[in-house]
């Protein structure tokens, strides 16, 4: 069987999880695995899923809790050049994070069950899949505190479901060190590790042990990207995570993150995100006032474009 692919999770450095939500086809759609937990809830479209060993019919509504490293993917039966806005909604969270939340707060010692039977992959009834789903949409837009409270709201719902169902034959583990073993692994992990430094798609070439032009194809065939395109977006989302935190200029994140010259960095930035990097601070601001502030007194700090 075809080894799965590493996804990169990139959690906010000032967040405890991530939430977003994808279209049909993306790139993350391909058999692959990383080490959060993961809780996805399709939103439209039907088709076949696959979640270790288990092969299944999925249609709006379907909700499944995976383990971390355990391999999952879902494909949509859309006609070949039909695009979908919106296929699913995706919780992400690391076992750091709920370990640590699980130690400050006894009482939610009720979900390690869960945790241990999600590394077969639990799917949900289609009614806890429709009380997740205005959960999980709030939990797209909420700040603060209401992301906790919304986080663990969902989490409860999970915990008193009735009789979630394993996907994964109890005989079925997942194995992250042989799938690390992999070239377009390895070849992700090195990036993930590397970003701030200068890659050159030569040396992941070599790295991979295939020519520049096989490189280039097998990275793309992968990941869904070109090389550049790639490293450019995770380098722009590390650069967003940098500018929340306010404490580096801008000229100082953009070295940071591995571009070696401002207006490449600032043309990257506003390709991705439609903005320079001093008017998405400025509006990060903004969101960040508007917790503390009453309406009328937040304004958007002023910015240099």
């Amino acid at each position: 069987m075809v080894q799965p692919d590493l996804e990169l999770v990139a959690v906010p450095r000032d967040e405890s999880f991530k939430v977003w939500s994808h279209g049909y086809p993306y790139r993350t759609v391909r058999w692959h695995f990383h080490p959060e937990y993961e809780i996805q809830l399709i939103t439209t479209t039907s088709g076949k899923y696959f979640v270790g060993d288990h092969i299944g019919n999925f249609a709006p509504g379907n909700l499944v809790m995976m383990g971390p490293n355990l391999p999952h993917n879902w494909v949509s039966d859309v006609p070949q050049g039909e695009h979908v806005d919106e296929r699913c909604l995706i919780l992400q969270f690391d076992a750091e994070f709920v370990a640590r939340a699980i130690d400050v707060f006894p009482e939610l010692k009720r979900v390690e069950p869960l945790l241990d039977a999600s590394c077969w992959g639990l799917l949900f009834t289609p009614e806890t899949g429709a009380a997740a789903e205005p959960i999980m949409r709030e939990m797209l837009v909420a700040q603060g505190v209401r992301r906790i409270t919304l986080f663990l709201a969902l989490l409860d719902l999970l915990v008193q479901s009735v009789d979630p169902v394993k996907l994964a034959s109890a005989a079925y583990r997942a194995d992250p060190a042989r799938y690390a073993e992999t070239h377009i692994n390895h070849v992700l992990s090195y990036i993930g590790k590397n970003l701030s430094q200068e890659l050159r798609e030569t040396e992941l070439a070599e790295l991979a042990g295939q020519s520049v032009s096989a490189f280039s194809r097998y990275f793309r065939r992968h990941t869904g990207l070109p090389f550049v395109q790639y490293v450019n977006r995770l380098r722009i989302n590390l650069a967003c995570q940098l500018l929340m935190s306010g404490e580096l200029n801008i000229t100082d994140i953009c070295y940071q993150v591995g571009f070696n010259n401002l207006s490449n960095f600032n043309r990257q930035f506003l390709l991705l995100k439609d903005m320079s990097p001093s008017r998405w601070r400025a509006y990060q601001q903004l969101n960040a006032a508007s917790a503390t502030e009453p309406p009328d007194a937040a304004r958007v700090p002023e910015v240099i474009v």
